[in-house]
């Protein structure tokens, strides 16, 4: 860079050498007109005082005129004696007769040259001259001088790059060189700024007028607009779950585990935990239920906050795995919600069961008031209804609900005013009243019509929706399962999938701390005299009510169970049946009320009653192998083995 800027300080002195050059040749030509102006001026003057004089002598005729010449011509040949006269080579030259020579007279420039060049006074004419009689005649001209300067040609020169001392004492310093480039980059930018201003400013004459800041009262009322406030609830949740996604994105595949903890994969561990202080402040989780067709979502309802009188009494709201810190959806009820389940067969609703007896559905599309619910008359539900399922296929599949009245309705899900039909449980051999108080219920199965439900005299009984051969409508009082010591709290049937059909297996837990092992017994083929049925085994390994249980949907051997204490107790039937394989104490230690299982059996919802759910991965263990069915079967008729033995002891 420092040659180019010598070689570019050599080119500018050139330059400038140039064009001093040509000045001075410019100067030069200047002052020769001048001085050649002024001697034409003097030659004037001195042809102008010969005239005169020669006025001045009074000689008017042709005589007296040639002789003043002759006398001013030999006055000045006397002068100029050293130099040859222009009137004697002029004479010479007509003596000689030459064609091309004109006589000294005839010549007007010649001689008034001479009269201009004569100083001294006129002298008396020669006699030789005397004889020769010319008359003079004397005229003026103009001179156009025009000086055209010569084209100077360019030529390069091949020299050697370096410089000479007399150079460097004319070159500039290293750090003037560096000031004067520094500000011409400042003078560029600077230029380049204002030619984007420029451009800036005519982008936003043609785009249109300048837009004015809004007011603090125009900037609210845009703020609390509804349609302002919809938009911001969408794509806020969006970001969330962006932000909430826990994948680890630095995770290095090239490590692998380098003799870690062998077990690692069998602990239970906590996924999320959902919570909104704001709408979800001194109410507990009554029920919780997880998305059929996105597993990411599930459910929780929650009873009525006693120090808020403004809040709706019940609420129920969807959780998202991927959005941690409020809930996607928020539905409101009139009542407090006692229970809740995504339908089966329609993704985008919700079905509650409230404790005025009412059965409210809300649909994701709309708002949280629900969209449908059946009224608070004699023709359905007028008791809390703590159970709800679906049973049926996509094009023909029912809501069955039961409350602690004993009864159980049939919805169709587009028409609640009246239930489809309904069953009402009533027991004979109950001293007070006849109905059966029912607290849980279930279907087996692949199974519609035979229900089992779970009463609060702590007694398990079959009942059925339809006449059926060998039974009627309503409870089957023939058959007792009776194992229990209090209020049931949940029931479940063992899923039909697998090898090995265990559909006819379900569990019970119980106020009594303990939750049973039961086989149903066949609805086809009912008592004909008063039987007991016990469990085929009992878990006493919980220390406070066992508020809920719930069959694992992928491993046959699986369930787990929730009890008052604040643990989740997670079992597995074919490692151990006396102790449980995980137990993990939930959160602070407060009641855990419900349970629920996603689809694939491997994340599992516990609902607590200060209103957190929590969400736990149980890892490895939802995965079952293939010997795991026959390994349960087995267990199960050593049990059933064992039972039968007790009996006839």
């Amino acid at each position: 860079m420092n040659r180019r800027k010598e070689e570019l300080e050599q080119k500018k002195r050139k330059l400038d050498e140039l064009r001093r050059a040509r000045e001075e040749r410019k100067l030069a030509l200047t002052q020769e007109n001048l001085s050649k102006d002024h001697v034409s001026e003097k030659r004037k003057q001195q042809h102008d005082m010969g005239i005169d004089h020669l006025k001045s002598t009074g000689s008017t005729g042709p005589t007296s005129e040639r002789k003043a010449i002759d006398d001013l011509v030999a006055r000045m040949l006397g002068e100029h004696s050293s130099t040859p006269s222009r009137a004697s080579t002029s004479d010479r030259e007509s003596e000689t007769g030459s064609g091309r020579a004109t006589p000294i007279h005839s010549n007007r420039e010649s001689y008034m040259s001479t009269i201009s060049n004569t100083s001294g006074p006129m002298s008396p004419p020669s006699p030789q001259s005397s004889l020769q009689t010319v008359k003079a005649t004397l005229t003026t001209t103009q001179f156009v001088q025009a000086d055209i300067p010569p084209e100077l040609p360019v030529v390069y020169h091949k020299e050697v790059q370096t410089s000479t001392e007399e150079e460097d004492e004319g070159q500039k310093t290293e750090e003037q060189l560096r000031a004067e480039l520094m500000a011409e980059i400042e003078k560029l930018e600077a230029e380049k700024r204002a030619i984007l201003e420029e451009e800036r400013r005519q982008a936003s004459e043609e785009d249109g007028p300048h837009i004015e800041e809004l007011t603090e009262e125009q900037k609210l009322s845009i703020i609390e607009s509804p349609g302002f406030l919809d938009f911001m609830e969408a794509e806020s949740k969006i970001i969330e779950r962006a932000l909430s996604d826990r994948y680890d994105y630095m995770k290095d595949y090239t490590v692998g585990d380098m003799g870690g903890d062998s077990g690692s994969d069998k602990r239970v561990k906590l996924a999320a935990t959902f919570w909104d202080e704001r709408i979800l402040k001194n109410r507990c989780v009554t029920d919780v239920a997880w998305s059929p067709k996105f597993p990411e979502l599930s459910v929780s309802s929650y009873n009525k906050n006693p120090l808020a009188t403004n809040d709706p009494d019940g609420i129920a709201c969807v959780w998202n795995l991927h959005l941690a810190d409020r809930p996607e959806f928020v539905f409101h009820a009139q009542s407090d919600v006692l229970s809740v389940r995504f339908s089966e067969f329609h993704p985008n609703l919700i079905v509650g069961g409230t404790y005025s007896g009412q059965i409210v559905i809300w649909d994701t599309r709309s708002k949280s008031a629900p969209v449908l619910k059946t009224p608070l008359s004699g023709g359905g539900h007028t008791h809390p209804v703590y159970g709800l399922t679906m049973v049926g296929t996509q094009n023909a599949h029912n809501l069955i609900s039961a409350s602690t009245d004993g009864l159980v309705c049939s919805w169709q899900l587009d028409m609640l005013a009246q239930p489809q039909d309904y069953v009402e449980l009533l027991h004979s051999s109950h001293s007070k009243t006849d109905e059966v108080s029912i607290t849980c219920f279930d279907f087996p199965g692949n199974e519609t019509t035979a229900f089992w439900v779970g009463t609060e005299e702590s007694n398990v009984y079959q009942a059925n929706r339809y006449d059926r051969a060998g039974s009627k409508t309503g409870i089957n009082q023939l058959d007792v399962y009776r194992g229990h010591f209090g209020s049931l709290t949940g029931l479940h049937f063992h899923p039909a999938f697998g090898t090995v059909d265990f559909s006819d297996l379900f569990i019970t837990s119980s106020v009594d701390w303990t939750v049973k092992l039961w086989r149903a017994k066949s609805a086809s083929k009912p008592s004909t005299q008063l039987t007991h049925i016990t469990p085929l085994y009992s878990f006493d390994y919980a220390n406070d009510y066992v508020y809920d249980v719930k069959w694992s949907p992928a491993h046959p051997a699986i369930f787990g169970s929730v009890d008052g204490s604040g643990r989740f107790d997670l079992w597995n039937l074919n490692i151990d049946v006396e102790m449980p394989v995980e137990s993990t104490l939930v959160g602070t230690g407060r009641a855990l009320n419900k349970l629920s299982w996603d689809k694939e059996g491997r994340h599992v919802a516990l609902g607590s009653s200060d209103g957190k759910t929590y969400v736990y991965d149980i890892g490895e263990m939802a995965s079952p192998k293939t010997e795991d069915w026959a390994q349960l079967q087995r267990s199960i008729s050593e049990k059933m083995v064992a039972e039968d033995e007790t009996i006839h002891k």
